[in-house]
C-alpha cells in the first residue's frame, strides 16, 4: 500500500506543527532539561516520531518502521563511516607519538589557551571539516584541547562551537552540492549567496571562543588574536566562495587564519593571566618529527583533492551501487512516488577516502597492519553507546521526513508571509538538529525554500544559502554531535550537561543570522543578493 504525504492531518497547520514539535521538543527537554544520555534521549524521541506518524499522520507501522531501518543504515556511511576512520588516523597518530609533535606544534605558536582555542579548534579544526565533516573536527579538537590541559567539558564546548562557520562549506562544499542537487539551480550562485552570511558568523566564533575560555577578561587581552584569526578567515571565504570554488573555501580559509595568527604571535602575545600550558615539556623536536605529525592530514588534502579532478571522480562514482528500497511505497502530497534507494558509493564515500589516507598514514608512520586494526576496534570501542544515539537520531529524521512532519514544520513556518526571511534560517536550524548534518537539512528543506522565495518574489538564493547557514547553529547541539564529542573525551553520559553549555551560544549565533537573513531580503542588506 503506498503511504501518501498529508502535511495537514489535523486541518490546521498550526495544529499539525505542534503534532510535528513533539519529537523535536522532547529532545531538547530530555537532553537540556532532564539530562538525560543522548542514546536514551534519542530512543524516546524515535519512540515519540513512529507514534506521530502513526496515530497522527495515519501512516502504516510497517512503513514507520522501515523508515526508521532506513534511516539507521543510512547513517552508518553517512556518519559512522567518517567519524570511524577519521578518528582512527587520530588514534594512529597517538599510538606513533606524533600527536604529541602536533600539539607541541600548535602550542609553540602560542602557550595561551585562549588562543590555542582559536588556531585549534576554529582553524584547524575548520580543515578538518572542510575535508571530511562529519565529526571528525568535533572528537579530535576536542582531545587535542584536552591534551593541552583544557577541562574536558570546556573542550567538547569549543570543539562545537568552532565547527560553525565552516560547516556551510565541509566536506569540500557537500551541502552546497546538494542544494544544487535538490532544486536544480547552479551551485556556484548558492555557494556564492552563502560566502555572503556566513564570513560574519566567522568573525563572531573566535570571540565567541576566548569569552568561554576565560570570560570578560579573555575577551578583553585575547581580542588581537580573535580578530585576526576570524577576519582573515571570513575574507578569503567571502572571497574564494564568491571568485574561484565553493569547494575549496574552507581549506584555504583555514590556512590563511592560521598563518594570519601565526604572524600575530611574532609581534603581540596576550598577557599571561591564565598559567601557561607547556605540552611535552621542553622536547624539541626535530623538522622530520614534525613534518611526519603534519604528513596524515597532508595525505588527506591530497587524497580528498585527487577525488575532486573530474576523471577521477568519475571513475569512482562509476562503481557505486544503488539498491531500491522496494518495501517503502511514498508518495509526496501531490501524490508523485518518492523515490527510495539505498546509494553504496563505497568508493567516493567521504569515509572510504579516510579509510585510504588511514592505510597510507600506516605506511608514512611504520605502523603494522595487526596493530592498526587492533588500533580501529578500540576506536570503535571508544563511541560504544555514541554509537546508539547516532543511529536514534537518523533513525528519527527519517521518519520524521517520510512521515510528512518535516514538510508540516516548513510549511507553517512559511506561512508567516514576509517575516519568513527571518525565519528562514530557524528552518535550517531544524533540519541539522535532527539530522546532525547541514547537507541532510538542505536536503530535507531546500525545495519548500526555494517554493516559498518563489511565492515571497524574493531570491530562491538567498532562502537556499539562508538554509546552510542558519543551519549550522544546530551542529553544536545535535544529539549525534553530542555523542560524538562526550565519547572522544571519555564523558559518555553527560550530553545533557554539553547541550546546556552550548545550547545558548547556539540560539544567540542563530539569531544573528536570522537578522542577517532578513535585512538582505530588504533594501538594507539586498544590494548582497546575486
Amino acid at each position: 500500500m503506498v503511504y501518501q504525504q498529508n502535511p495537514n492531518p489535523t486541518g490546521s497547520l498550526f495544529l499539525s506543527a505542534l503534532l510535528a514539535l513533539i519529537p523535536l521538543v522532547a529532545v531538547l527537554v530530555l537532553l537540556g532539561g532532564l539530562k538525560w544520555k543522548a542514546h536514551w534521549a534519542g530512543l524516546t524521541a524515535l519512540v515519540l516520531a513512529i507514534g506521530v506518524a502513526v496515530f497522527g499522520y495515519s501512516m502504516p507501522v510497517g512503513q514507520a518502521l522501515n523508515s526508521a531501518v532506513f534511516g539507521a543504515l543510512t547513517s552508518v556511511l553517512v556518519v559512522l563511516w567518517i567519524t570511524f576512520n577519521a578518528i582512527w588516523i587520530y588514534n594512529l597518530t597517538v599510538h606513533s607519538g606524533h600527536f604529541a609533535v602536533l600539539r607541541r606544534s600548535f602550542s609553540s605558536i602560542s602557550d595561551d589557551q585562549r588562543v590555542q582555542a582559536i588556531v585549534i579548534a576554529f582553524s584547524f579544526g575548520a580543515l578538518l571539516e572542510a575535508l571530511a565533516g562529519g565529526g571528525g573536527p568535533v572528537a579530535i579538537c576536542s582531545v587535542m584541547l584536552i591534551a593541552l590541559g583544557v577541562d574536558p567539558m570546556k573542550a567538547v564546548a569549543l570543539a562545537l562551537i568552532a565547527d560553525t562557520a565552516p560547516v556551510a562549506f565541509g566536506g569540500m562544499g557537500n551541502p552546497i552540492t546538494v542544494l544544487n542537487t535538490v532544486t536544480g539551480l547552479p551551485a556556484d550562485t548558492f555557494g556564492a549567496m552563502t560566502g555572503r552570511q556566513v564570513p560574519i558568523l566567522a568573525m563572531l566564533v573566535p570571540f565567541v571562543l576566548i569569552f568561554v575560555v576565560d570570560g570578560r577578561r579573555g575577551f578583553k587581552q585575547a581580542w588581537p588574536a580573535a580578530l585576526a584569526a576570524g577576519g582573515s578567515f571570513a575574507v578569503t571565504q567571502y572571497l574564494v566562495s564568491n571568485f574561484w570554488s565553493y569547494k575549496l573555501c574552507d581549506i584555504i580559509a583555514a590556512i590563511v587564519s592560521v598563518l594570519a595568527v601565526v604572524l600575530l604571535s611574532r609581534v603581540w602575545q596576550p598577557e599571561r593571566s591564565i598559567p601557561p600550558v607547556i605540552a611535552g615539556g621542553a622536547t624539541a623536536d626535530s623538522r622530520r618529527d614534525v613534518i611526519m605529525a603534519f604528513t596524515p592530514y597532508a595525505v588527506i588534502v591530497v587524497i580528498f583533492s585527487l577525488a575532486q579532478i573530474v576523471p577521477i571522480k568519475k571513475a569512482l562514482d562509476a562503481v557505486t551501487i544503488k539498491f531500491p528500497w522496494t518495501s517503502l511505497h511514498l508518495a509526496d502530497p501531490s501524490g508523485k512516488p518518492i523515490k527510495v534507494e539505498y546509494v553504496l558509493n563505497w568508493a567516493s564515500a567521504t569515509g572510504s577516502l579516510l579509510f585510504l589516507s588511514g592505510l597510507i598514514t600506516l605506511a608514512v608512520l611504520g605502523i603494522g597492519l595487526g596493530k592498526a586494526a587492533q588500533i580501529y576496534g578500540r576506536t570503535i570501542k571508544q563511541f560504544s553507546w555514541a554509537i546508539l544515539a547516532i543511529l536514534a537520531v537518523f533513525s528519527l529524521s527519517y521518519v520524521m521526513n517520510y512521515s510528512g512532519q518535516i514538510t508540516t514544520l516548513g510549511l507553517w513556518l512559511a506561512g508567516t508571509g514576509a517575516f519568513f526571511a527571518f525565519l528562514s534560517p530557524v528552518v535550517g536550524w531544524f533540519g541539522v538538529a535532527i539530522t546532525g548534518t547541514d547537507a541532510g537539512s538542505n536536503a530535507l528543506f531546500a525545495g519548500l525554500q526555494v517554493t516559498a522565495a518563489q511565492q515571497l518574489h524574493v531570491s530562491p538564493f538567498l532562502f537556499g544559502a539562508s538554509n546552510s547557514s542558519g543551519g549550522v547553529m544546530a551542529k553544536m547541539i545535535s544529539p549525534q554531535n553530542l555523542a560524538i564529542g562526550t565519547a572522544a573525551a571519555g564523558l559518555v553520559g553527560r550530553e545533557g550537561d554539553l547541550f546546556r553549555k552550548v545550547f545558548g551560544w547556539s540560539l544567540l549565533l542563530l539569531l544573528a543570522m536570522c537578522v542577517i537573513a532578513y535585512l538582505q531580503s530588504t533594501p538594507v542588506l539586498g544590494w548582497m543578493v546575486p
